[in-house]
């Protein structure tokens, strides 16, 4: 039995004048998935967020979101949320209150619309009756993620939720996104995190210019045949170096970063399966390997290499 699809894109168009925001986007986002957006500034990423939220309508294709066709007005079917450019508070109000006069414009009775519960997957339980204005950026996102949950979305849609949050405020909003798509919530969250996309996304859309470059899961798009940098941190450093310079498919590289400082470090390139052969050989040789990671993470490299060759000739695309 297939899933059931939370939005449905297919040849979405979107023009401003002469610019081409949209050129012919197909997305599809399952219930119960985080699905990543990401792109360079100028890709067209805002712009579909905004057509998801039915805050502007395509030009051209069509688009069904929850199962209902969107159409020329400006807007979608009931169980949406979130925001773009980060959410709308009123800065002379406390947390507290802007939940409650969200709820009433919603409609809903402030005493059971779950504004306690609200704060407090958001983590802002301590700083309910703190005025906004007083409020940091990351806390003004998760603020704004509260809001989103009152309505109890079926469709979340985030632009850079993860904007100014300190560890425990990315560890709440990771924590309430996992939780939504595990409820069966569909997740569009856009972000130039690729830390938050690797740890929370089954799958991705890369866009370039308005087009998409790329879109399945991640595994997919970092598993292609592609060398990668890693930082190896060893107990005998030259030992590991002789090592890796007599084993195929490993190329030392000369690193101009702040891993040079570090004397116990060294930077190889290397595919996957010549990689898995050097930290045997390390292994076997007894010595001791403290740390294996990529200089840049694959999604990120994955992600350069597909849009670095993209060029934007006009800059209107958001």
């Amino acid at each position: 039995m297939d899933t059931a699809l939370a939005i449905r894109a297919r040849g979405i168009a979107k023009y401003f004048g002469d610019v081409v925001a949209l050129d012919g986007v197909d997305l599809d986002v399952t219930q119960g998935q985080i699905h990543g957006l990401v792109g360079p500034n100028g890709a067209g990423k805002t712009t579909l967020l905004g057509l998801l939220l039915g805050l502007s309508v395509a030009d051209r294709g069509t688009l069904e979101i929850l199962g209902a066709p969107v159409g020329r007005a400006l807007a979608v079917p009931e169980g949406v949320a979130g925001f773009v450019d980060g959410p709308g508070l009123y800065p002379s109000l406390t947390a507290r209150q802007n939940l409650a006069a969200l709820a009433a414009l919603g409609g809903q009775d402030a005493r059971g619309a779950g504004i306690d519960d609200a704060l407090e997957q958001v983590g802002l339980t301590d700083v309910a009756d703190d005025r906004a204005r007083g409020f940091s950026l990351g806390m003004r996102q998760r603020l704004g993620l509260a809001a989103a949950l009152l309505t109890r979305p079926r469709l979340l849609v985030l632009d850079e939720p993860s904007n100014g949050l300190d560890p425990a405020g990315k560890r709440h909003v990771h924590g309430v996104l996992s939780r939504l798509a595990a409820d069966g919530t569909g997740v569009v969250l856009s972000s130039h995190r690729m830390d938050d996309l690797e740890a929370l996304c089954s799958e991705v859309t890369i866009l370039a210019t308005g087009r998409v470059v790329f879109s399945g899961p991640p595994a997919k798009l970092t598993a292609e045949n592609r060398e990668l940098d890693y930082r190896l941190r060893t107990s005998d450093p030259e030992a590991a170096r002789r090592i890796a310079a007599g084993t195929a498919g490993i190329r030392a590289v000369d690193d101009t970063g702040p891993v040079r400082q570090d004397t116990e470090v060294i930077v190889v390139r290397a595919l996957g399966p010549a990689l898995d052969e050097l930290v045997v050989r390390i292994v076997q040789s007894g010595i001791a390997l403290r740390e294996l990671a990529p200089v840049v993470s694959p999604l990120e490299a994955a992600f350069l290499a597909l849009t670095e060759q993209q060029t934007a000739p006009q800059e209107g695309g958001r």
